[in-house]
């Protein structure tokens, strides 16, 4: 494996993979010294506040103020988990700065920051902290780079929440991934191994219904909780002003939306991302993309999908991630959107950017096997629970191709299972190449798959049928991936009277005068049948499933929404 070059300072590390070991050799980038000249630069972002001996500056699982730098005095950071034990992080001396990615995005934080001596600071709250990084290009970069280690550190220490059950439980593997796609360090014990959870389960009556445990660091335990109650208890889940109507609505935190939400912040309108999981969509779950521009030697899903994320933050767009929307309506001109939790956001526009969900199998009692033996992605997670083993994979398109290329690594043999007599016509002749190299991975042409058996543990055969022999087989595995498409996420639009097309995906532009009548045709090319409602990504009818497709439209909506919002204006002027 090459070394990472870590001589230049003007490459911001956002990628989540990087080892440990890296880090160590980055700490003067981790906790820089701020000059004279950049506390002087940054004091008319910032208002002073002092500490008194002993006092805690910011504390785990609370919202801290914002960014402090260390004027004059000593603070020690420390991690603290739910039952008290602490965790030397770093002491800061005069010129250090204290925060991490929490701060910047007004988050709980998930370290304690407590004075040794008195302290004079200087506190720059988040909205503020943003535009110091716009407006201080240089100083900025420092800042964001600082931010970015410190967090891929505490994520490399565990720190976070403690989660506890079996370490295959489908249950835990979804927790643990729903936390790493948006990028929060947890530590997973699994509870039949690790000598560890016998002391955290003492005195605790607990039933396998209770698993997985989730021990927050704000003191709260979790049983069996599902995401959405995950990220209320780690404040994940911001909560807006509901008098503010913002510019754009974003529903979607995939290439897309986030390509939308980056270039709308930068040209100055007010944005609020919504997404019901994490950031990167199916993109975001590709364990490596080889043929996107500008990285040649690839790049994973999550780590774009971070690098993405991280520049909507620095211009100020709000991401609620997770924020489920459940419904939107049109009122006077404004868009009304309902969320999961309750909550009610108003809109000038809004862009769907909510792509596909993952199809599913159609044979008898899948749904048995749900997160028991079956996966639609493939992280690192998944990696390691199929070390050594015999896997299946049904897919022929590219995300499917980057998954055995990824898989293949870790697998003891995989089978690809395909309905086409070959490749040619659904997969990049790169990863067709790959494929075929890989000693361990056998390809099925016009194979279905007739039928799935298991245990009470999950999946332990897979049944399928040869079209071209007539004959049937069944293949020993408790892995089964599925790459096999998606159907659109549209079901959230039933109430606004958008048009969609014959396969549910939301029709845009010129083509809605063939879907519909000649008048129904929109003003701009991303513009759906409702005016000021945009569709951009794969979501959007007739268009390419590709990551830079979807960041294209993503870009170029934002012109056209500048577009509708200036006719509004006229009109009301």
């Amino acid at each position: 494996m090459s070394t990472p070059d870590l001589s230049s300072d003007a490459v911001a590390p956002s990628e989540l993979e990087i080892p440990f070991s890296s880090l160590e050799y980055r700490q003067h980038q981790m906790f820089p010294r701020l000059s004279a000249a950049e506390i002087q630069s940054l004091r008319r972002f910032a208002r002073p506040m002092s500490f008194k001996a002993g006092e805690l500056i910011f504390e785990t699982g609370q919202v801290a103020l914002g960014l402090f730098v260390l004027l004059h005095g000593r603070v020690r950071i420390y991690s603290r988990d739910s039952f008290g034990r602490s965790t030397l992080v770093t002491e800061h001396e005069d010129g250090h700065f204290m925060a991490e990615m929490a701060q910047l995005s007004g988050k709980p934080a998930l370290i304690d920051g407590v004075a040794l001596t008195d302290v004079e600071t200087l506190v720059i709250e988040p909205d503020r902290l943003r535009a110091l990084i716009v407006a201080d290009a240089q100083l900025g970069e420092h800042i964001m780079r600082a931010l970015i280690l410190r967090r891929l550190g505490l994520i490399e220490q565990g720190l976070g929440p403690i989660i506890v059950g079996n370490g295959d439980d489908a249950r835990l593997v979804g927790l643990q991934g729903f936390l790493r796609r948006n990028a929060y360090p947890a530590t997973v014990i699994d509870a039949r191994s690790d000598p560890e959870a016998i002391t955290l389960l003492g005195g605790m009556t607990t039933g396998p219904a209770d698993f997985p445990l989730v021990f927050c660091p704000n003191g709260y335990v979790l049983r069996a909780p599902d995401e959405a109650q995950l990220a209320s208890c780690l404040g994940l889940v911001p909560i807006f002003e509901q008098s503010h109507t913002y510019d754009v609505a974003i529903v979607g935190a995939g290439p897309a939306g986030l390509a939308a939400s980056v270039y709308a912040a930068t040209e100055g309108l007010s944005v609020a991302v919504f997404d019901q999981r994490a950031p990167g969509g199916q993109a975001g779950a590709s364990s490596r993309i080889e043929n996107y521009l500008g990285f040649p030697t690839g790049i994973s899903g999550q780590a774009l999908a971070a690098r993405a994320f991280q520049q909507a933050l620095k211009f100020g767009a709000h991401l609620a991630i997770p924020g489920k929307v459940m419904d939107v309506r049109r009122q006077d001109g404004i868009f009304l959107l309902s969320l999961l939790d309750g909550q009610r956001i108003s809109a000038r526009t809004i862009v769907v950017a909510s792509g596909a969900a993952y199809r599913k199998p159609t044979v008898p009692d899948f749904q048995r096997f749900e997160g028991r033996g079956t996966y639609y992605w493939a992280s690192t997670i998944e990696a390691k629970l199929v070390r050594g083993q015999d896997i299946v994979l049904m897919g022929g398109g590219n995300s499917a191709g980057q998954a055995v290329v990824f898989l293949a690594n870790f697998a003891r043999s995989i089978r690809v299972l395909i309905r086409g007599n070959d490749l040619n016509a659904s997969m990049s002749k790169y990863l067709i190449d790959r494929i075929g190299s890989l000693p361990n991975v056998t390809l099925c042409t016009r194979c279905a798959l007739s039928a799935l058996e298991g245990d009470e543990a999950g999946l332990v055969k897979v049944h399928i049928r040869k079209e071209n022999e007539q004959t049937d087989e069944a293949i020993a595995t408790r892995h089964l991936f599925l790459f096999i498409g998606a159907d659109p996420k549209t079901d959230w639009l039933n109430s606004s009277g958008v048009e969609l097309d014959n396969r549910g995906f939301v029709v845009t532009g010129f083509a809605l005068g063939e879907h519909g009548s000649p008048e129904a045709s929109a003003r701009y090319p991303l513009e759906t049948s409702v005016p000021g409602m945009f569709a951009v990504g794969d979501v959007r009818s007739e268009s390419a499933k590709r990551v830079a497709a979807a960041v294209g439209d993503g870009a170029a909506v934002v012109s056209q929404i500048h577009g509708y919002l200036s006719r509004l204006t006229a009109a009301a002027a």
